[in-house]
């Protein structure tokens, strides 16, 4: 018997650095488990050209990435979610659309890097804190014994992902 494949949506306001960022992790963690969009409530149009730079710069293609609504995702014949996560605080306080199936929801708050100011240095520095925040938070979820956890559990697990202490602490350059 196959192993269920979880459809999972991460959204933010623009699409355009963090939600795109966590799809390609967890597309690339989910090693088949797990299949990830990114949307947004506003989309920016295009993706941040340093979520691309960051990106290709560890080896991601990200020829199939863009900024879009979360509109998409509400039409007929789109994917059914099993999970759905708002990776920006304003998209948390957005109403989002309902999505068929009810899946579970969590947020998992990661500060902008595309508000980064700065050198060329600092916002890269942004644009790779969200990318390890992000990734960190994706290997723990995908580790997760989904098909064994009752609901309730499973939900509490998610919420704790997304207030992990270590998940949301900046990373120090070396000195």
């Amino acid at each position: 018997m196959a192993e269920q494949v979880f459809n999972v949506l991460f959204l933010c306001t623009g699409n355009s650095a963090r939600s795109v960022i966590a799809e390609a992790i967890l597309n690339k963690l989910g090693l088949g488990r797990f299949h990830a969009n990114s949307a947004g409530s506003q989309p920016k149009g295009s993706v941040n050209p340093h979520t691309i730079k960051l990106l290709r710069g560890l080896g991601f293609d990200t020829s199939a990435y863009r900024s879009k609504s979360w509109n998409e995702f509400t039409k007929p014949g789109a994917p059914k979610f099993d999970f759905v996560f708002t990776v920006c605080d304003n998209a948390a306080a957005e109403t989002c659309p309902l999505w068929p199936g009810q899946p579970m929801t969590a947020h998992w708050g990661v500060p902008d890097p595309a508000a980064a100011q700065g050198s060329a240095a600092e916002i890269a520095m942004a644009f790779k804190d969200a990318y390890r925040m992000l990734n960190q938070r994706i290997a723990i979820f995908v580790a997760l014994p989904i098909g064994k956890l009752d609901q309730l559990s499973l939900k509490n697990r998610l919420k704790e992902i997304g207030r992990m202490d270590s998940a949301t602490a900046k990373a120090r350059e070396p000195s």
